[in-house]
C-alpha cells in the first residue's frame, strides 16, 4: 500500500531574529564607535553615549550606563588616571584599542565579503602557498600536495561511476595557488583643517581604514609591515596605539614631506615589494624650505608646490615605490592634479569619496600583495 504522502521542496521565510547580545555587548558596539569619533576621549563619548539613550532607551533601570562604565572597568577596557591639575579621569586602554580596530576591521572586511568584492586576483599564478579557488588539469610535475583530493574523487564518481570506481589521471585537478608576496607598506593621512571642514568629517573614516588596515596586517599577514604618517605643515611618524586619538589640525597640506619621509620609510626595509597609500583630500599648498621657514599658498594650485610633488612622484617610480593615491574630494581641478602626479610615478588613483574607501583600500592592498616572484 502506498503512502500518500507529498514532499514539498521550497523556502520557510521566518521573522529576522537578532542574535542575543547582553546589555553590555549592545552597549560596548556603541561606544567604540562614539570613542573613535571623540578621538579617544571617555568623558565626551560617554556623554553622547547618555544622549543617545534618553533618544533611543539603551538601557534599563536594572542595568544603567554608570553599570556599563563599571563592567568597562572591571573587564580591563578602562584606566584611572590623574590629570595635570590632580584631579582623577577615566582613559581607555591598550584592550579597548584593540577591540577598536578589530571593529574598524569587521565593518570594512565584513562589507567586502557581504558584497562580493573579495575576489582578489593577481596577474601571475604558480606555485606558492595561497589557495585562489581555481582549478586545473594535473600536469606530470605537479606535487602531489597540490591535487585537491576532493575534486579529483568527485570527478571520478562523474567519469567512472559508483559500480566501477576507479581514479585515473585524468581524474585529477590541481589547485593554483599564489606566492605570499611580504609588502611594506607606508599609509599616508592627510589632517590639514579641510579634512573637517564643509560639514564633513573626513578625518574619522581615515582613521577607520588606518587601523582596520593595521589590524589586518598584524594578524592575518605579520610578515608584512605598516608605518603610519600623517602630513600637514610637516610629516611624522605615529604608532598604531595612536590611532584612535588622532585629530586634525589647523594646518595647511605639506604632501611633499610626507613623500619624502614615506619613501625614508620604506628605504630601510628589505622587501623587494613596497607601496604608498596616501588618503587626502586638499591640495597640496605647503613646502619646507631649506632655512626652515614654510611656503604657503592656499589659492589654487601653486605651480612651485605641484612641481616638487611630481618630482617625488618621479622619485618613488625610480625606486620602484608605486604610490595609490585615495582622493576623498571630487573638484575637478584637484582630480587633474591628482591624475597627473599619477602619471608621474605610474601609481594608482581612486577617486572614491568617502564611501567605499575601505573597501577600495582593502582590495587593492589585497591585490598588491599576491605577486608572482619570477626565478
Amino acid at each position: 500500500m502506498k503512502n500518500n504522502i507529498n514532499y514539498r521542496k521550497g523556502f520557510v521565510f521566518k521573522k529576522y531574529e537578532a542574535p542575543f547580545q547582553s546589555p553590555f555587548d549592545k552597549l560596548f558596539e556603541i561606544f567604540k564607535e562614539l570613542i573613535t569619533h571623540t578621538s579617544g576621549d571617555f568623558d565626551e563619548a560617554i556623554d553622547w553615549l547618555r544622549e543617545l539613550d534618553k533618544e533611543y532607551k539603551l538601557t534599563t533601570p536594572e542595568y544603567t550606563i554608570d553599570d556599563f562604565i563599571e563592567d568597562l572597568k572591571l573587564k580591563g577596557y578602562l584606566r584611572e588616571e590623574i590629570d595635570p591639575d590632580g584631579n582623577g579621569a577615566l582613559a581607555i586602554t591598550a584592550k579597548t584599542e584593540r577591540a577598536i580596530r578589530q571593529q574598524a576591521l569587521d565593518h570594512i572586511f565584513g562589507k567586502i565579503k557581504r558584497s562580493g568584492q573579495g575576489n582578489h586576483k593577481s596577474k601571475g599564478q604558480g606555485v606558492g602557498d595561497e589557495h585562489t579557488g581555481d582549478f586545473r588539469n594535473y600536469q606530470f610535475g605537479d606535487a602531489l600536495d597540490k591535487v585537491s583530493m576532493t575534486e579529483s574523487l568527485k570527478n571520478a564518481q562523474i567519469n567512472q561511476g559508483i559500480g566501477d570506481f576507479t581514479l585515473s589521471e585524468d581524474d585529477l585537478v590541481v589547485e593554483e595557488t599564489l606566492h605570499k608576496a611580504q609588502m611594506s607598506t607606508v599609509l599616508m593621512i592627510d589632517i590639514s583643517h579641510s579634512m573637517i571642514l564643509y560639514g564633513e568629517d573626513r578625518i574619522t573614516p581615515a582613521k577607520k581604514v588606518a587601523m582596520a588596515l593595521a589590524e589586518l596586517i598584524t594578524t592575518r599577514y605579520p610578515k608584512d609591515t605598516l608605518e603610519i604618517l600623517v602630513f600637514g605643515n610637516d610629516a611624522w611618524q605615529i604608532e598604531i596605539k595612536d590611532l584612535p586619538y588622532l585629530k586634525v589640525g589647523p594646518y595647511h597640506t605639506n604632501t611633499v614631506a610626507g613623500l619624502q619621509l614615506a619613501m625614508d620609510l620604506l628605504r630601510r626595509k628589505r622587501n623587494t615589494n613596497k607601496q604608498i597609500f596616501m588618503i587626502t583630500d586638499g591640495k597640496p599648498s605647503c613646502l619646507r624650505l631649506p632655512d626652515g621657514q614654510y611656503y604657503k599658498n592656499s589659492n589654487g594650485l601653486d605651480s612651485h608646490i605641484v612641481n616638487k610633488c611630481y618630482m617625488m612622484a618621479q622619485q618613488a617610480r625610480k625606486l620602484h615605490i608605486p604610490i595609490t593615491t585615495f582622493m576623498i574630494a571630487q573638484d575637478s581641478y584637484l582630480m587633474q592634479f591628482v591624475r597627473e602626479f599619477t602619471y608621474a610615478n605610474q601609481g594608482k588613483a581612486f577617486y572614491t569619496g568617502l564611501k567605499g574607501l575601505g573597501e577600495m583600500i582593502f582590495e587593492d592592498y589585497e591585490t598588491n600583495r599576491k605577486k608572482r616572484i619570477k626565478g
